[in-house]
């Protein structure tokens, strides 16, 4: 960053700053929810249409709540949250869980799927 320390206090460009656009705004959640064939995943729409996928195996797990998770008043924290994924583990190695919340842009959690699903191999 480009300082000019003749003057006092700081002063920069804003060349300096590197300003930058970031993709904002939830997208699209087709661009996620595609990339689980039905050979291999389980698909449910509910009645509040949150969409839950999950393999067949039973040890991956992706809730998609376009309005929020749902959660009583003891559990505010969940209303945030749009997308879960969830992987079990095994006897000898933990699994993991991941939220994002509801103005993730769908291409970033498309991407954190991407990986997850390009890891998991048939046993």
């Amino acid at each position: 960053m480009a300082l000019n320390a003749a003057q006092p206090g700081f002063a920069t460009t804003v060349a300096a700053l590197r300003l930058r656009t970031w993709k904002l705004g939830a997208g699209q959640p087709m661009d996620v929810i595609d990339q689980f064939t039905d050979a291999d995943f389980t698909h449910i729409v509910d009645d509040r249409a949150d969409v839950h996928v999950s393999s067949r195996d039973g040890r991956f797990y992706l809730g998609y709540f376009p309005d929020g998770r749902p959660g009583g008043t003891d559990e505010d924290w969940v209303t945030g949250e749009c997308w879960v994924i969830a992987v079990t583990g095994t006897a000898d190695v933990p699994g993991y869980q991941m939220a994002f919340g509801t103005d993730t842009p769908a291409e970033i959690v498309a991407a954190v799927v991407a990986r997850i699903l390009a890891t998991s191999r048939p046993l």
